[in-house]
C-alpha cells in the first residue's frame, strides 16, 4: 500500500516515467513526500527508494545534502533569516535573535505551539531588502522587528495562507502550459531505452 495519497502517487509514477533512469527522479519525488507530510517521513523515504530502485540509505544520503529537505518534523511555517554579508551589515543577526525571542524557540528549533521552525540561512538573493526573511521559501520582506512581529501575527491568524502555504508545498497549482507528450508514450520509450541499455550491458560482460 502506498504511503502517498492517490493523486500524489499518480504524480510520482508520472515523474519516474520522465527519466531514462528511475533514480534520476529522486529529488522531485522527495518534494512530493515533503508536500504531503511536511518533512521526509521514514515511510516516504521507503517509498521513494522503491520508486527509484535505490536503497533508503541512498535516499537519506541525497536528502541530507539539500537544505530544503527536512528529515525530522518541522513547523507549518519554516522561517529563514539570512545572516550572510549584506544582511549581516543590515542587522541580520539582530533579526535572527528577535525572531528567536518572538517565536519562543532557538535557531534550529520549533516553537512550543508547533507552528514555526526557525533557521539561519545563507544568502537568499534578495539583498536589496536586507535583512532577508523567508517563510516556506517565500519572500516576506519583513526588514524590521515590527514588521516581523506583524507577520507572525498574520500567520497565526491565517491571514497569509493565500500566499504562504504549509511547508513542503512548492507550487499550489500544477502547470498546464508548455510542451506535452502522451504519458504512455513516454513510459514506453523509457522502457525501451532501459531494455536496450541492459542488453548492451549484458553483451559487454
Amino acid at each position: 500500500m502506498s504511503h502517498l495519497r492517490t493523486e500524489l502517487r499518480q504524480r510520482a509514477e508520472e515523474l519516474v516515467g520522465l527519466y531514462p533512469q528511475r533514480r534520476s527522479a529522486m529529488l522531485p519525488l522527495l518534494h512530493l513526500v515533503q508536500e504531503q507530510d511536511g518533512y521526509l517521513t521514514p515511510e516516504g523515504i521507503t517509498e521513494v527508494a522503491e520508486l527509484t530502485g535505490t536503497t533508503e540509505a541512498d535516499v537519506r544520503g541525497t536528502a541530507s545534502f539539500y537544505d530544503m529537505f527536512h528529515l525530522e518534523p518541522v513547523g507549518r511555517y519554516v522561517v529563514g533569516v539570512c545572516t550572510n554579508i549584506a544582511c549581516l551589515l543590515r542587522g541580520g543577526e539582530e533579526m535572527l535573535a528577535h525572531a528567536s525571542a518572538t517565536l519562543g524557540c532557538a535557531v534550529g528549533g520549533t516553537s512550543p505551539d508547533g507552528l514555526f521552525t526557525l533557521e539561519e540561512t545563507e544568502c537568499l538573493a534578495d539583498c536589496d531588502r536586507a535583512p532577508v526573511v523567508q517563510v516556506n521559501h517565500r519572500y516576506v520582506r519583513t526588514t524590521t522587528p515590527e514588521l516581523f512581529d506583524a507577520l507572525v501575527e498574520d500567520l497565526r491568524a491565517g491571514r497569509r495562507d493565500h500566499e504562504i502555504p504549509p511547508h513542503g508545498t512548492l507550487i499550489r497549482v500544477r502547470r498546464a502550459g508548455g510542451l506535452h507528450a502522451d504519458h504512455e508514450e513516454i513510459v514506453a520509450q523509457r522502457a525501451s531505452s532501459r531494455a536496450a541499455r541492459d542488453e548492451r550491458a549484458k553483451e559487454s560482460q
